[in-house]
């Protein structure tokens, strides 16, 4: 009986060690404070990945989206196809594609979402956004009935 518990623990032990070895080699953004960057898949790049800075000396994460968004925009513009791009800001990866805005700290790991697209493919906080009978955003809701007006 004594044995059957060791080589469990045992077991478990590995387990654990397997589990959190391959955390370990999960793939993470640089952390430069402050610094907003483009990143494109590269084979010869450190872990696969190429870095290029968009921006520096950006306050918060709000404002990398907004460098990465408009470069998605003008890379479009010029004819571009590329409508889901990556970024990363201070040790967080940044994903941009047709629902909106999510990020992670591991490129494989679960994404928190950020910020959603409107009908009219504009960026806005998810609950904000009135949604039709079938989940598809219509807009950004309209203010409160009983919102303080200027006078």
């Amino acid at each position: 009986m004594m044995r059957a518990t060791f080589l469990g623990a045992a077991a478990l032990t590995a387990l654990a060690t397997l589990v959190l070895s391959a955390c370990t080699n999960a793939v993470k953004p640089p952390f430069d404070e402050g610094v907003c960057y483009y990143v494109v898949p590269d084979p010869e790049g450190e872990d696969g990945l190429r870095y290029n800075v968009v921006g520096r000396d950006l306050p918060q994460l709000e404002t990398c989206f907004a460098e990465l968004e408009k470069m998605r925009v003008g890379f479009l513009r010029l004819g571009g196809n590329r409508r889901e791009i990556m970024g990363a800001y201070n040790g967080q990866f940044i994903f941009i594609d047709a629902t909106g805005i999510s990020v992670s700290r591991t490129l494989d790991g679960g994404r928190f979402f950020s910020m959603a697209r409107t009908g009219d493919g504009r960026l806005a906080v998810p609950g904000a956004i009135v949604r039709d009978e079938t989940g598809a955003p219509i807009a950004v809701a309209a203010p409160p009935d009983d919102a303080p007006t200027t006078p």
